[in-house]
């Protein structure tokens, strides 16, 4: 552990796993700021378009049909499916899909995939227990919330050291939304996260297989099942997060306390959610962003471009496949991405991204030189295009900023739930789900909103 906080012992009580779900478990659908609500609400929105866009992915056809195949009482919704399966396993079939395309949301806090750990377990839960769109997003703000600390409490060697934090602390979170839905003890809950941190795994050296969207998919499973046994009475032990050998110590050097401990500049964790409009690693949006903006800008040929040096932080070793040979591989391929934008291709189209193999994209990915340095973000990207005459642009850019406009921010939401969702809805039931969700708010009821998800014949 590194000395961050030498005169914070993890032993005096109250314990920081206490504090932490204590603080979860006190939010309150009334006492949340609109536009927090609101972005709750964006959550589950941009959670169902990415999961509908991705239905018939490789991962998440083979998730569905194991969980078919082993059957369970029909407690929950497999999205985009007619049958329901037991909550464990609709939540590990729905968060594995809608992870599948990486397209879904990022907190870099954590940094990780929140919604895509949390959202699968709750919405099950949710739609079980009959729950209340108030309580639904309440659960998720505290979820998220909870997550994101222990973001700051391990971070950055938790994710150094090679964990993939969606399926590590996602697990956590998940556990801890859960057991706000369920109404637990404070005890209760912190046995529930327990639990759910036994079970949090999940490695980045997947990143790039189908192994990586199962990550979500495991640790909504890890959450709610945690969840559900401490409901019965299953103990584990409380103090997890700061004890010996506990999350904290196993997973990494760092133990940031204070940070865990204070309140983000802008009151809520969930403020600082990203949501992607380009289907790939975020750690690579801001470079197709410069890319795009200079040529652009400056009208740039591609026959004219000699070479294109991106600089990020070494973090974003993650996203840094040299010679992607799949359009799964090319959305954690920072060469293959600024090629794209150089070709101007939509990298918000889902199909667009299985390009990657053509003449035209490899001959500009050939120009492509990655440099990965230390004090940079993970949202960080310095581009500069160097042309066979000698002309060069530079464009530093940074695409860790939320949206500051929360309405634009929905409408820009329900535009790509419109668009990822069609393909596989149809026009008419899109709508209809658009409206169901536009009107959810506060009054609407999570299990209303599963029916018009089981909208396919199997």
């Amino acid at each position: 552990m590194s000395q961050n906080d030498p005169d914070l012992s993890r032993a005096s009580p109250p314990g920081l796993t206490h504090v932490l779900v204590e603080r979860a478990l006190g939010v309150s659908f009334d006492a949340l700021p609109e536009d927090v609500r609101r972005i709750g609400r964006d959550c589950l929105v941009d959670w169902l378009a990415c999961s509908f866009a991705a239905i018939d992915e490789p991962a998440s056809r083979i998730a569905a049909e194991i969980a078919r195949e082993e059957g369970g009482h029909p407690h929950a919704t497999v999205l985009g499916h007619t049958w329901r399966t037991s909550m464990i396993q609709a939540a590990l079939v729905n968060g594995t899909t809608s992870h599948a395309l990486d397209y879904d949301d990022v907190n870099l806090t954590v940094p990780g995939h929140m919604s895509a750990a949390i959202i699968p377990a709750l919405f099950a839960l949710a739609e079980h227990r009959q729950a209340s769109a108030a309580g639904f997003i309440a659960a998720l703000v505290a979820g998220h919330e909870f997550a994101c600390s222990v973001g700051k409490l391990v971070e950055p060697a938790h994710y150094a050291n090679g964990f993939h934090a969606t399926a590590t602390i996602g697990a956590l979170g998940a556990s801890v939304a859960c057991a706000h839905l369920l109404g637990l003890s404070q005890v209760q809950a912190c046995h529930a996260l327990g639990v759910a941190a036994t079970q949090a795994a999940g490695l980045k050296v997947m990143f790039g297989s189908m192994a990586k969207p199962l990550h979500a998919g495991l640790a909504a499973q890890a959450g709610l099942r945690a969840a559900l046994l401490a409901q019965k009475g299953f103990i584990s032990r409380t103090d997890v997060l700061e004890c010996e050998q506990g999350f904290a110590s196993v997973h990494g050097s760092d133990f940031h306390q204070r940070e865990a401990l204070s309140t983000p500049a802008n009151g809520f964790h969930i403020r600082n959610l990203l949501f992607k409009f380009h289907a790939a690693c975020y750690s690579t949006h801001s470079t197709i962003e410069a890319v795009a903006a200079l040529r652009q800008q400056h009208a740039i040929d591609v026959d004219a471009v000699k070479q294109i040096d991106v600089v990020a932080g070494e973090g974003c070793s993650i996203c840094n496949i040299q010679s992607p040979k799949t359009g799964l591989e090319a959305k954690f391929s920072l060469r293959a991405c600024a090629a794209f934008a150089l070709l101007g291709i939509d990298t918000s189209d889902l199909e667009a991204w299985n390009r990657v193999t053509e003449a035209a994209v490899s001959a500009v990915l050939d120009r492509v030189k990655v440099e990965l340095v230390p004090g940079m973000t993970l949202s960080d990207s310095v581009v500069t295009i160097r042309s066979k005459d000698g002309d060069e642009w530079t464009l530093a850019y940074d695409c860790g900023m939320p949206i500051a406009d929360k309405a634009a921010q929905s409408a820009r939401l329900f535009a790509k739930f419109r668009a990822l969702a069609t393909p596989a809805l149809g026009a008419q039931r899109t709508a209809q789900l658009l409206a169901v969700l536009d009107g959810f708010l506060p009054d609407g009821r999570v299990a209303q909103l599963a029916e018009h998800c089981r909208i396919r014949c199997d």
